[in-house]
């Protein structure tokens, strides 16, 4: 006995076992469905007998990831306290602190973070504006 392939409302949060993926559906192209990541994003085919609801934990991972990934693109604004000051050229201090900036950043590891900024901004004191 064939089953009809289950049928989802636009904006259903799902998760795509093949992918691994938590997609919102869009729609259906042909036999496929297509999902978009939550928060936008490159939307993707996916077999319908690959798809479940998202749980609650599968769909606040993704939101975060997505809440995430939108800090992470938006520039700090001027004269933002969180943002490290420019290295001086040719100061291997300098850019020795910066890298451990970056670093912290990427790893999401905010106390680092500020630690750096610190540091750098007293380096940068003591060497270059004294």
């Amino acid at each position: 006995m064939r089953t009809e392939p289950a049928t989802f409302e636009p904006g259903t949060v799902l998760y795509d076992t093949a992918a691994a993926k938590v997609g919102e559906y869009r729609g259906r192209s042909g036999a496929r469905v297509m999902l978009r990541p939550l928060g936008g994003g490159r939307e993707w085919e996916a077999e319908p007998a690959a798809l479940r609801p998202a749980t609650d934990r599968e769909r606040l991972g993704a939101s975060l990831r997505a809440a995430n990934e939108r800090t992470l693109a938006t520039p700090p604004a001027p004269g933002d306290p969180g943002r490290p000051p420019a290295p001086v050229p040719g100061c291997d201090a300098c850019a020795w602190l910066t890298g451990r900036w970056e670093a912290a950043r990427a790893a999401f590891d905010h106390s680092a973070v500020t630690d750096a900024n610190v540091l750098l901004r007293q380096h940068q004191r003591k060497e270059h504006e004294g």
